[in-house]
């Protein structure tokens, strides 16, 4: 009996690890590269850990004009490198934080004022990893694929 229940683990954490691979990352967490610092774009990024979310938020001088709506940013974080913030104030290497980029819509069903978020139109990544200059790297992986 001992041996059916080892072999079920070892079934189950090489299923999980696939799994991890599969969305990009690795089982702990850290990033997942191709040709060594191409990022892969982590699948499962909206279930980590949300860090905030920003209405009209950019480096871009005259990116709020009235014929061009505000974009929503979200930014979200590992949660293995979220709970290491949380304890040591820094943020470990090999940290992945996805920012998604969303349209900003005011016509929806029964709103009448403000605004709420729409599709995605830009995904980007910064990853602090002490294998780049600097020790992070930036990444855009435009938008989506429809």
């Amino acid at each position: 009996m001992p041996r059916i229940a080892f072999l079920v683990f070892a079934l189950l954490a090489v299923i999980a690890s696939a799994s991890a691979l599969r969305a990009g990352q690795e089982p702990d967490g850290r990033p997942q590269y191709t040709n060594g610092t191409s990022l892969v774009l982590p699948a499962d990024y909206r279930e980590w850990t949300w860090l905030s979310s920003g209405l009209g938020m950019t480096y871009e001088v005259d990116a709020n004009r009235p014929e061009r709506p505000p974009a929503f940013t979200n930014v979200f974080v590992t949660p293995s490198s979220y709970k290491s913030f949380m304890k040591t104030g820094k943020w470990p290497n090999r940290t992945v934080f996805i920012l998604e980029v969303r349209e900003s819509t005011s016509e929806g069903s029964i709103n009448k004022a403000g605004r709420f978020q729409g599709a995605i139109v830009g995904l980007e990544a910064e990853v602090k990893d002490s294998r780049f200059p600097d020790g992070w790297a930036f990444f855009n992986f435009g938008p989506p694929p429809p």
